[in-house]
């Protein structure tokens, strides 16, 4: 005698499983929260005990209940989301940490007067002076380095991605590449004060922090920017080779538009990063208080080594204009960084249909 077959409702009902709203988990959360912080309450007041028991408190709790109502299967499934989610909190934690320090701390000296006076005629320990002179120096400087390793680390990764995949010259620049991306800073700048300052006699000035700083950059531009080119599909290579377009014009007119937001994402974060180098400019740049607009004559301030000048100076008039400097640095970071990334919108040329 055959079994009768299972109705809508019957395999509904064998399928279905109960599932822990959301309700349930911000109960169980705060229960776990609440139940830490009753028990070091009661044996220990040290707070960083509690930041770090709590979390796990939460986890456990979580993953436990999970496991009563919805099944082993959803609890391992509970544990890994809750993983990636503590995970990232742990990585936004210390970022808002700093940004929200160094807001406070910079806010105390950053107004007109910082932004548009140097520190020429000003005292270590008088309360005026600003940082004009550095942030004209750090945006000529990082400018210039922008300048010159885009176009080469582009050259070069179009070289790598379209041509030199599989040669021997190609693996070679690729190994060469990731060597110069873990490079000290200050490596790159013993090696332009050796050979450009001391060797050829140019002396300390902007463009040397530049020539600098675009050591630093190019290897960071190369690998980002292949990276970004390699994830173009081939189907948009293909098509464009199909109608009879050659290699470079393929490159130029399909592969680069197709990359650009990515490509622009890598260049910002080889500016984020030298921007704030200070090993490099402290070589090269030498300092000035007073504005010095001509990068190619004469030492330059920039705002790391203004900021590093001021901070050990053992009065609380220049670590508050340090603080001030260093908001300032982020606020051009952010800015530079929301500057190309409207204008890679509205120069990008689609090529997906």
């Amino acid at each position: 005698m055959s079994a009768p077959p299972l109705t809508a409702e019957a395999d509904l009902g064998s399928l279905g499983h109960r599932t822990l709203s959301s309700a349930a988990i911000a109960l169980i959360c705060a229960g776990s929260v609440g139940v830490v912080a009753v028990l070091f309450a009661l044996t220990s007041h040290s707070v960083a005990g509690f930041v770090i028991v709590t979390p796990v408190a939460v986890v456990a709790a979580l993953v436990a209940m999970s496991w009563v109502v919805e099944g082993g299967r959803s609890a391992r499934s509970r544990l890994a989301e809750s993983l990636a989610l503590l995970g990232l909190v742990l990585a936004i934690v210390p970022l808002l940490a700093v940004l929200g320090f160094t807001l406070v701390n910079g806010l105390k000296r950053f107004d007109s007067t910082f932004l548009t006076h140097s520190m020429r005629n000003v005292a270590d320990s008088d309360p005026g002076g600003g940082a004009y002179h550095a942030i004209v120096g750090t945006l000529e400087q990082v400018l210039i380095a922008t300048v010159i390793s885009v176009p080469l680390g582009l050259m070069v990764s179009i070289y790598l991605v379209e041509y030199g995949s599989r040669s021997r010259y190609g693996r070679l620049i690729s190994t060469t590449v990731d060597v110069m991306t873990g490079l000290p800073s200050i490596i790159a700048g013993l090696f332009i004060l050796s050979f450009w300052v001391l060797a050829l006699h140019q002396g300390f000035s902007g463009l040397a922090g530049a020539l600098a700083l675009t050591v630093l950059m190019i290897p960071v531009v190369i690998r980002t920017t292949e990276e970004m080119l390699r994830l173009v599909p081939n189907a948009l290579r293909e098509g464009s080779l199909a109608l009879g377009a050659r290699q470079w014009r393929t490159i130029v007119s399909v592969v680069i538009p197709a990359a650009l937001p990515g490509i622009t994402t890598g260049v910002m974060l080889a500016v984020a990063r030298v921007m704030g180098e200070t090993a490099p400019v402290l070589l090269t740049v030498f300092g000035n208080p007073a504005v010095n607009m001509n990068p190619f004559s004469g030492p330059q301030e920039s705002l790391p080594l203004y900021i590093f000048s001021q901070a050990q100076l053992p009065n609380d008039t220049a670590v508050a204009r340090a603080w001030s400097g260093a908001l300032t640095l982020i606020i051009l970071v952010i800015a530079l960084t929301v500057a190309a990334r409207l204008l890679t919108r509205r120069w990008h040329v689609p090529t997906g249909g």
